[in-house]
């Protein structure tokens, strides 16, 4: 699937991954490859980026929304740090 992160001041990361690890406002959840469509809010947590099965890149991010929709997720978040 395609996953885009954007903050205000900059693109944080840009291409296809297997899937991506998010901290929502009501609790954690993940976005894989081909899921039904989602608007969610996002809280202050660790957001992990599943580049495939075996790789990852983790930031600390502090809030937003994502938009799952046909394979492509866009999260719109605050801030990001990254943690790797």
């Amino acid at each position: 699937m395609q996953l885009d992160i954007l903050t205000p001041e900059r693109k944080v990361f840009s291409g296809k991954v297997y899937g991506v690890y998010l901290p929502g406002t009501s609790g954690a959840f993940e976005i894989l490859e081909n899921h039904a469509p989602i608007i969610a809010s996002l809280g202050k947590g660790r957001m992990k980026i599943l580049k495939d099965k075996n790789t990852t890149e983790t930031y600390e991010i502090t809030g937003g929304f994502v938009e799952m929709l046909n394979n492509k997720a866009s999260v719109l978040i605050e801030g990001a740090t990254a943690l790797d």
